[in-house]
C-alpha cells in the first residue's frame, strides 16, 4: 500500500482532513570505488579547479559519457599539481545496482581517457563507505635521482652531490616518535588538526635512485615534500638528526627546509578495512 499523506485545510471555520494516497519513488544509489593511476605532469592536481585541467574533471567526463548519466567522482584526497598517483582511489554513486560488465567499462575508460590516466578497476562498497574518510592508511613514495637522467626528468628529483642515506634514515625514524607535523604543513591550511600517525618511513637505494617511502594514517598538504626537502639537508650534513627533531618539535613551517619538487612524489597505496566492501 502506498503511504498516506494527510493535508489539513481550513474553510469557513471548519477544519477538513483529507487523506491522499500517493506513490513515492525512492531512488537507491549504489556506491563504487574506482582505482586509477595518473601522471600528474599535465594536471593542476586531482581536484576540480575553475579554468584548470584536473584528473577529477577528466574522469568525471569519461564516466558520464560512457555510463550515460552524470557521474561525479570524489577522490581519496587532494594531490598537488605535478604529483603522481600510482594507487589512487575515488568513489562514485549511480542508480544502477550493477555496472554493466558487458559494456566492458574498464576497457572503454582506458580508450576514452588520455594516455596519462588509466583506470585499473572498480569495486562495489557499502553505502556509507568513503574513499577519503574510510581509509586506514596511505603510502607515499618519493624518488631522487643520483645521476642526470633525461628519461626520468619528469618522475624524480635530480639532487647533486653526496647524500648520507644512513643519516637520512636516522631522521626518518624520528617521524614515528611524534604526531604533530605542523612544521611540515603548508602555511594557512584549514586543517582541523596537524596530528598524524606515521607507521613507517625510510630510505633505500635502488640503482642510481634513492627512494623514500612513508606510510601514515593521514597526511597534511605538502607534508611529504617538506619532509623530503628537510631530510636532504640531513643527507648533505648541513643539519643533524637532532636538529631535524628540533625542527619537527618547533611546530613552525619556517624552521623546516624547502619543499622537494612535486615531480618525484607518488601516492602509491591507500588501505581500507575489508568490511566496507560488498
Amino acid at each position: 500500500m502506498s503511504p498516506r499523506i494527510f493535508i489539513l485545510s481550513a474553510q469557513n471555520g471548519i477544519i477538513c482532513l483529507m487523506a491522499i494516497f500517493a506513490e513515492i519513488s525512492v531512488k537507491i544509489l549504489t556506491r563504487y570505488f574506482i582505482y586509477l593511476s595518473f601522471k600528474g605532469t599535465s594536471y593542476h592536481g586531482w581536484q576540480l579547479q575553475p579554468g584548470s585541467l584536473s584528473v577529477q574533471k577528466m574522469l568525471n567526463d569519461a564516466l558520464s559519457t560512457i555510463l550515460g548519466e552524470k557521474i561525479s567522482v570524489t577522490g581519496a584526497g587532494r594531490t598537488d599539481a605535478g604529483v603522481y598517483g600510482s594507487g589512487f582511489c575515488g568513489q562514485f554513486d549511480r542508480l544502477s545496482p550493477e555496472l554493466d560488465k558487458r559494456r566492458n567499462l574498464i576497457f572503454r575508460l582506458k580508450r576514452y581517457l588520455p594516455p596519462d590516466i588509466s583506470v585499473t578497476g572498480t569495486r562495489k562498497v557499502r553505502p556509507d563507505a568513503n574513499a577519503r574518510f574510510s581509509a586506514i592508511s596511505r603510502t607515499y613514495m618519493y624518488r631522487i635521482s643520483r645521476v642526470k637522467d633525461p628519461f626520468g626528468i619528469d618522475t624524480g628529483w635530480h639532487v647533486h652531490g653526496d647524500l648520507n642515506i644512513d643519516a637520512m634514515n636516522k631522521a626518518a625514524a624520528i617521524l614515528m616518535k611524534h604526531n604533530d607535523f605542523t612544521s611540515f604543513c603548508r602555511l594557512h591550511s584549514d586543517n582541523r588538526t596537524n596530528n598524524c600517525t606515521v607507521f613507517s618511513a625510510g630510505w633505500k637505494q635502488e640503482g642510481n635512485t634513492l627512494v623514500f617511502t612513508i606510510r601514515a594514517d593521514r597526511f597534511l598538504r605538502n607534508m611529504v615534500r617538506a619532509i623530503v626537502g628537510t631530510m636532504i639537508e640531513t643527507g648533505r650534513g648541513r643539519i643533524t638528526s637532532e636538529d631535524f627533531e628540533t625542527i619537527l618539535l618547533a611546530r613552525n613551517r619556517s624552521s623546516a627546509g624547502m619543499s622537494a619538487p612535486a615531480r618525484g612524489l607518488f601516492l602509491t597505496d591507500i588501505e581500507y578495512p575489508q568490511e566496507i566492501f560488498e
